[in-house]
């Protein structure tokens, strides 16, 4: 992202609307067709409201179909005006004033208007980061909205203007308070290409598209998102035509659907990194309070191995869980493959026969890739046992804090590397078990560091403290497959850099018959 992601100083107009692609809808041919996804996990209620996103990149497969934001990750821009057609930045970087676009209105008919803006921001329960850093919002008139800010923090734009959070995913005011947050998940209503059609809990969600959708009228006149947990389950449904795409197949129905000639493999992702928290490291009692213990379990894994088992070689190794294409990312090359080395750092920490370490949980619903890593520690004598859960428990368990031994954890924050950090690293982070007093205060200097050179420095800085101190162990950046049918003419997949799912929904076509 590098510079895209950057705000440039001073009371300068940000990011004008360019390209055919954003030009307002005109007359275009009707939606026509259904197409249907099947989803690796079930959605959830919360999903369909932006105001309860919270750190997790899957709740925006329903946002960017209900709803719509001021600025958002689209193709080709990181930061792309979309409610607000432009904004601005005061020269001490403490005013952001954003102009609306005029004459859109909510799927119910309500005209949005710059209350809707506030209203929103303030019910966003996920974003307590930037509730602490904006001290009013101010309705300036109909169009037009402003953000003052305590303190000039560089990142702003950073959590409000991309999916970090859903405080930029606008909600309907008046009609959020007439059916109150429960009613406006039955039915929400939104801005967006779809509207809100029929939701079935553990089956589907039903979308219809909206005609009136200010980028452009989409091409397909129905969605249907599935719920479907089994990869077999979702290849056989791709099969037989009962989806168009089939979401995250493992690696034997991957193989499958690229013996097919009827179905295509697409490769998507890049944004996730999943990586090995040791969470009891904490604990003086606990080995794995011990550097030279977790160490040793980075490694213990293969990483390319398990790349080639679940991806087909896709993911690359990681050594950060901070993209390498993000700002102020710092290189670092991942922990080779080494288990009699990891066996001799056993031994030298007190373990020369290895030890009991409890449960590892894993993420759902990648349960093969928790069991090849229970099986590559127990070969250095760390032993496991895998906890699986059902992804709405686990989500719960760890934020909790309260979880012991292990996590195979993986993190989506989209922005830069202090974004990515932001959640695991310092100790007040919400995947946080603990911290390091210097580099909580590296953190905290660099949060309003106005140089870029000097930010940069301190961001680094605290990547490379991080890994010398085995803070964690980064395993892959995330690529996977999915099967696309023989109807789709366009899945969408990535065409918004490093989102990996469906989007922008509207840009989704079908072949013509």
């Amino acid at each position: 992202m590098n510079g895209r992601l950057r705000v440039a100083l001073g009371f300068v107009l940000c990011a004008l609307l360019t390209g055919s692609a954003f030009h307002p809808a005109v007359a275009q041919a009707k939606p026509e067709g259904e197409m249907r996804w099947a989803l690796y996990v079930t959605l959830p209620p919360v999903w369909f409201d932006p105001g309860e996103v919270s750190g997790q990149l899957t709740p925006f497969w329903v946002l960017y179909a209900l709803h719509d934001a001021l600025v958002k990750p689209m193709p080709g821009n990181m930061l792309s005006p979309s409610l607000a057609e432009s904004w601005t930045v005061s020269a001490d970087q403490l005013v952001y004033e954003f102009k609306l676009r005029e004459g859109i209105k909510f799927h119910n008919g309500d005209p949005f208007t710059a209350e809707d803006v506030k209203f929103s921001f303030h019910r966003a329960k996920g974003s307590k980061i930037l509730h602490d850093k904006v001290r009013e919002v101010e309705v300036v008139g109909p169009s037009r909205v402003r953000f003052i800010l305590h303190e000039p923090w560089p990142d702003f734009i950073t959590f409000y203007g991309t999916i970090l959070s859903g405080a930029g995913w606008i909600v309907p005011k008046k009609y959020v308070e007439r059916v109150g947050d429960d009613g406006f998940k039955r039915a929400p209503v939104g801005l967006g290409p779809y509207k809100f059609v029929s939701y079935t809990p553990g089956i589907e969600l039903v979308m219809e598209a909206n005609e009136d959708y200010w980028r452009k009228v989409p091409s397909v006149k129905r969605l249907v998102f599935k719920s479907v947990p089994e990869s077999t389950t979702r290849l056989a449904m791709l099969k037989r035509g009962e989806v168009d795409i089939a979401y995250l197949l493992e690696a034997p129905q991957a193989q499958e659907v690229k013996r097919d000639p009827k179905l295509k493999l697409a490769f998507s992702g890049g944004i996730a990194i999943f990586y090995l928290d040791f969470l009891d490291q904490w604990d003086p009692k606990s080995p794995w309070h011990d550097r030279r213990v977790r160490l040793a379990a980075n490694y213990a894994i293969d990483r390319q191995a398990l790349s080639e088992a679940e991806t087909l070689g896709a993911s690359k190794p990681a050594g950060n869980h901070v993209p390498r294409s993000f700002e102020f990312a710092l290189p670092l090359e991942p922990y080779p493959y080494d288990p009699a080395k990891a066996k001799q750092l056993l031994a030298e920490a007190g373990y020369p026969n290895g030890f009991d370490a409890g449960e590892l949980h894993q993420l759902p619903p990648y349960f093969a890739l928790g069991e090849a890593i229970v099986g590559y520690l127990q070969a250095v004598g760390i032993r496991l046992k895998m906890r699986g859960m059902e992804r709405g428990a686990f989500m719960a368990l760890i934020s909790s804090k309260k979880a012991k031994g292990l996590c195979v954890c993986s993190t989506a924050l989209y922005g830069n590397a202090a974004s990515r950090l932001s959640e695991v690293i310092p100790s007040n982070g919400a995947w946080a078990y603990g911290g390091y007093p210097d580099i909580d205060a590296l953190f905290k200097e660099q949060a309003v560091e106005t140089d870029r050179k000097k930010r940069e420095a301190t961001l680094h800085q605290i990547q490379r403290l991080v890994y010398e101190r085995v803070r964690y162990g980064p395993i892959f950046e995330y690529v996977w497959p999915s099967g696309v049918g023989p109807r789709v003419a366009e899945p969408a997949l990535s065409l918004i850099d490093l989102y990996p799912w469906s989007a922008p929904l509207e840009e989704v076509r079908l072949k013509k018959n």
